[in-house]
């Protein structure tokens, strides 16, 4: 039986993970989630040689993988998580995290520009060179 199913058994007891169950749960592997312990953004208990993750641990984790999938880097993602723990005030990590989403949306509207641009110079390169093999095939035929 998990750790988790184990604790969930007992009355009043707080819910504990395993690496493999939050692997399992968010599709990692073992090792991704000891990179973020290294990386300080997620800290387990310890009982000997055996991690033992929360709930904090849990919902840190959900957050991390949030903010990689809107491509924040671990840096910031771990300033967001920090400063919650340290003042517990979910104002302060809203207005800090929508500063930041604001700061990401202005990079991929960027992105979305440059790209748009390249598309259109491939697509005139495209065009210019089919032409060229139009006229190269015609003057072939003659």
């Amino acid at each position: 039986m998990s750790a988790t199913n184990r604790n969930a058994a007992q009355p009043g007891s707080r819910a504990t993970y395993t690496i493999s169950d939050l692997a399992r749960e968010f599709a990692l592997t073992t090792r991704a989630i000891r990179f973020y312990e290294d990386r300080g953004l997620l800290a387990p208990r310890r009982d000997k040689r055996t991690r033992v993750y929360g709930e904090r641990e849990r919902v840190r984790l959900k957050l991390i993988l949030r903010g990689k999938r809107l491509g924040l880097p671990l840096s910031e993602i771990g300033e967001l998580l920090d400063l919650y723990e340290v003042r517990r005030n979910e104002r302060a990590q809203l207005t800090a995290f929508l500063a930041l989403l604001a700061e990401r949306r202005t990079r991929l509207l960027q992105q979305r520009e440059d790209i748009e641009i390249v598309l259109a110079e491939i697509d005139g390169i495209e065009r210019e060179c089919r032409r060229r093999l139009r006229a190269e095939t015609k003057s072939d035929a003659d």
